[in-house]
């Protein structure tokens, strides 16, 4: 397991993890054949965002199963890779001591240094994944009450430690993307009273305060030096009975009327911010099907409901997560409305309660390989996301919620940081894939389902270079070849195995 310790320095850590001159990569001898830069990281760990030597070029056939990489067919461009800073995210880094502190966010965000983080999708509000007491909103008041002028709107909250880490993290990665979500809105506003659960109140003035209500998030965000790019109304809204942590029922006539009065609020005070609609799984979850309250729609085609409406016209695209289906739902949806984008927004790490740390690290280094860092962009994904970027040894500080889930890194008892599977399938995309780029045509042979083949996608930086991430499905070795403009290389990976080759212009 790789530790980040103020004792190693900064440099230090960098080559140790094989990061050092990734921004280089397009750099070439004259009179050489051309060369890919590779790092691998393997499911024992012996190789984490390891640096090996570069393969090159050559004018030869190969009878491996062969990649073939079309620069010139280009699909989505991408936003960036990242994960969220909770409020339980922001605990840990703050408990940190402060060498060790800078020295995870630099190797977190600092493209060069770290793994550049370049997404977050930032909780509005309380999550399950809160430090406090209590759950909370930006415009609590006591049972009873309202406060439709949003008198009480504050994000004093934030101000302690989320705030300032999301200034840092901006710091060190000014390509920094912010998405924003909200778990619950105020209780007030909700037929319950409970930010656990309940619907908004079917109500012109209540739709009206809500979206009122996010755009005041935005602006307040904004003026703390946060810009917010992208907004969603509601963290995964078909999610009907969450269990003791804020969650909201919105039905595809309630989301479209927040949304009509949020488009046109935005345009007028936030320009820069595009609406997201869904933020829900690939397929409506089992469990939030049998929750559908008797007689009504369980509406399983919520994206293509929301997308088909008038509030369309607001909305940019849409935003997946992967607790139930696959990522083909993704290409569906861009076939059936091309001209919305796909973002992939979340999928947290999680293991079983007795699973070894062995374990569970090739677990979810092999299935988020396959899955999202090439499942979710080979369809169409200009994000991937996990949850938590930073969680302590006991998968917290939670208030309901998953008691099994896993960030990027985990701050441990002795005051050290570890490095996550997460950190190595998201480090390989976001170290290596500038926000900008594209993704590009190649040839894949595995699949979502795991059939055992190497599988892969590829993506042309804003500088020319191409950035190819492999995963070796297979348990054994598997050799392979990569094609591009009649030049191939052939390599070899460990089973399980994720590597990211990089070549110039």
């Amino acid at each position: 397991m790789r530790r980040i310790s103020y004792r190693l320095g900064a440099a230090v850590l960098a080559t140790a993890l094989g990061l050092t001159g990734a921004t280089s990569a397009s750099a070439q001898h004259p009179g050489r054949a051309p060369r890919a830069q590779v790092w691998v990281t393997t499911v024992d760990r012996s190789e984490l965002l390891h640096q090996r030597a570069p393969v090159a070029f050559g004018r030869r056939s190969s009878g491996l199963p062969t990649i073939v990489v079309d620069p010139a067919r280009a699909y989505q461009r991408i936003d960036g890779f990242g994960a969220s800073i909770t409020d339980s995210s922001a605990a840990v880094l703050s408990g940190l001591a402060p060498a060790v502190r800078r020295q995870t966010m630099r190797e977190l965000f600092d493209p060069r240094h770290g793994i550049g983080v370049s997404f977050l999708r930032q909780p509005i509000g309380s999550s399950d994944f809160t430090a406090a007491a209590q759950h909370w909103t930006y415009d609590d008041v006591p049972a009873g009450q309202t406060d439709f002028a949003l008198r009480h709107f504050s994000i004093r909250h934030d101000q302690e430690r989320i705030l300032p880490l999301l200034r840092e993290a901006r710091r060190l990665n000014p390509r920094l993307t912010v998405l924003a979500t909200p778990w619950s809105p105020p209780a007030w506003m909700k037929t319950t009273g409970s930010l656990v659960g309940g619907r908004l109140k079917d109500d012109p003035a209540i739709y009206d305060a809500y979206a009122r209500y996010l755009v005041r998030f935005v602006t307040a965000y904004a003026a703390a030096g946060v810009p917010i790019d992208y907004l969603t109304v509601q963290n995964e809204p078909q999610n009907r009975t969450p269990s003791g942590y804020p969650g909201t029922d919105l039905p595809v006539r309630q989301a479209a009327e927040v949304i009509e009065r949020l488009g046109p609020l935005l345009r007028a005070t936030s320009p820069r911010t595009r609406i997201l609609g869904y933020d829900h799984n690939w397929t409506t979850h089992p469990g939030d099907v049998a929750g559908t309250p008797p007689g009504e729609d369980p509406e399983t085609d919520y994206p293509y409901r929301l997308l088909s409406g008038p509030a369309a016209r607001w909305i940019a695209g849409t935003a997946y997560h992967c607790y139930s289906g696959d990522p083909s739902a993704q290409t569906a949806l861009h076939d059936a409305f091309p001209d919305k984008g796909i973002w992939f927004t979340e999928c947290s790490g999680s293991h079983g309660a007795a699973d070894p740390p062995a374990k569970f690290f090739r677990d979810t280094l092999v299935w988020h390989a396959r899955m999202i860092a090439i499942g979710t962009t080979r369809n169409w994904a200009k994000s991937v996301v996990n949850w938590n970027i930073a969680l302590d040894s006991t998968g917290g500080p939670h208030l309901g919620g998953c008691d099994t889930c896993t960030g990027l890194v985990t701050a441990q008892p002795d005051g050290t940081v570890t490095t996550n599977a997460e950190y190595y399938t998201i480090g390989h995309l976001s170290k290596f894939v500038r926000p900008g780029a594209v993704r590009v045509a190649s040839t894949s042979f595995g699949t979502t389902e795991w059939n055992g083949e190497i599988m892969d996608v590829a993506f042309r930086n804003p500088d020319g270079s191409t950035a190819l991430v492999v995963h070796n499905q297979n348990d054994e070795p598997r050799g392979f070849a990569v094609t591009v403009s009649g030049r191939t290389f052939e390599y070899t990976l460990p089973g399980g195995a994720l590597a990211t080759f990089v070549w110039p212009r």
